[in-house]
């Protein structure tokens, strides 16, 4: 995703700025060319030499530095830029860019680039909050340009609130995010993820071994894309993509319900959840005390989700479903794609080494009225991206 492109980081004056230096390692992790442009206020927070040492470029400061490799070095670096990222942004440098000044290297830099700009704004939660700073914020904005909305929590200044610089992980995510082709911009898509739990009694309830992580990674996959996204998740341990609509469920019983609310709007469903089949018949109001003898829980089935949204399937929609087999997993499979009326079925084996529950690959065959293609073991994010580049040829885009 990242390897070769040109990522330009803008570091303000803020306390932030030592961040930076990690995002800018884990750009380089991934084989990024990365060029750190300074306000010269910024050099009193961080050295240039630290960004120097870990891109392997030049840090740049001052407009009319003659040690340079172009000759208008801001109109190439321009010219080269796959996205840049401010971040800090403070509310000075955000006032400048807001208004078309280039009176350094970073605002001049910024007016010559025509790549995905994102701000990320730090400073003083009463100075985030200024009308004025809120104004130049949303005209970066209306001139297309990204602005992150800042973390909550403590602030160097000893305030608490908002205006805390988000974690370099989370700038990661946006700088993959301007960097990923848009191919879904346009659609909505539901996906579902995790175990359901059913409950017997205050204390016990009866679930499975879904972590939820193929269905975060359809998800985040189909954000990165442009697709308007609404996860409806069970209890998992995974940090919900940003950019996507959570709805958070319990029960068989809560996912049909949130499923069938969002259906009808929605081009595509993925339904990747491990959803219960069998859920107690009563649950008791009080704890079931251990007995000597054996216990026994009367069960009765749970509403089957993918057979109603089979039913009641839109002309225009795509609907897929997954398939976790032990046997005969092809023709299990084939079975439910034609007896549910799914477009396409994703189907994995729980005893294959690299796949089902847990795992941070999987190796699935995917099936269609037509087709059966069986991939080799991926990564999820690399499976989800792939399941998307089907069901975009069966989409009308």
């Amino acid at each position: 995703m990242l390897q070769g492109k040109h990522i330009i980081l803008g570091v303000t004056a803020g306390i932030a700025a030592y961040k930076i230096a990690s995002l800018a390692s884990m750009l380089k992790k991934q084989k990024a060319d990365i060029t750190v442009i300074m306000t010269p206020n910024a050099t009193n927070f961080i050295n240039p030499i630290t960004f120097e040492t870990l891109t392997g470029n030049k840090c740049l400061v001052d407009t009319f530095d003659r040690n340079f490799q172009h000759n208008v070095e801001h109109v190439a670096l321009a010219k080269l830029a796959d996205v840049i990222l401010v971040a800090p942004a403070s509310a000075d440098v955000i006032a400048r860019a807001a208004h078309g000044m280039a009176d350094d290297m970073l605002t001049t830099t910024l007016l010559a680039c025509e790549c995905p700009k994102i701000f990320a704004p730090a400073m003083n939660t009463r100075m985030y909050n200024n009308p004025i700073v809120k104004d130049n914020m949303k005209t970066l904005s209306d001139y297309g340009i990204e602005v992150i909305e800042p973390a909550t929590g403590y602030l160097a200044c000893g305030d608490t609130g908002e205006g805390k610089m988000p974690e370099p992980e989370v700038l990661m995510e946006y700088i993959i995010k301007a960097l990923t082709p848009k191919d879904m911009k346009g659609k909505k898509l539901l996906v579902t993820a995790g175990p359901t739990m059913e409950k017997i009694d205050p204390v016990r309830y009866i679930s499975n071994h879904s972590t939820g992580k193929m269905g975060y990674a359809i998800a985040r996959a189909a954000m990165l894309r442009g697709a308007e996204v609404t996860l409806v998740s069970g209890k998992t341990d995974i940090m919900p993509p940003m950019g996507v609509h959570m709805i958070d469920i319990v029960s068989a019983a809560n996912m049909a319900k949130a499923v069938k609310e969002q259906a009808d709007t929605q081009d595509i469903i993925i339904k990747a959840a491990a959803v219960a089949d069998y859920r107690p018949k009563h649950t008791a109001d009080e704890k079931i005390k251990k007995k000597d003898d054996d216990m026994s829980i009367e069960l009765e089935r749970t509403e089957d989700i993918l057979d109603y949204l089979g039913a009641h399937k839109k002309d225009h929609q795509f609907l897929c479903g997954f398939s976790m087999e032990t046997e005969n997993m092809i023709e299990n499979s084939r079975h439910k794609l034609e007896k549910k009326n799914l477009d396409m079925i994703v189907a994995n084996n729980l005893k294959q080494s690299g796949a089902g529950f847990g795992t941070d690959t999987n190796i699935v065959t995917v099936l269609t009225k037509n087709d059966t293609v069986q991939l080799p073991i991926m990564s999820k994010d690399e499976v989800a991206n792939k399941l998307l580049d089907y069901i975009i040829k069966g989409v009308s885009v």
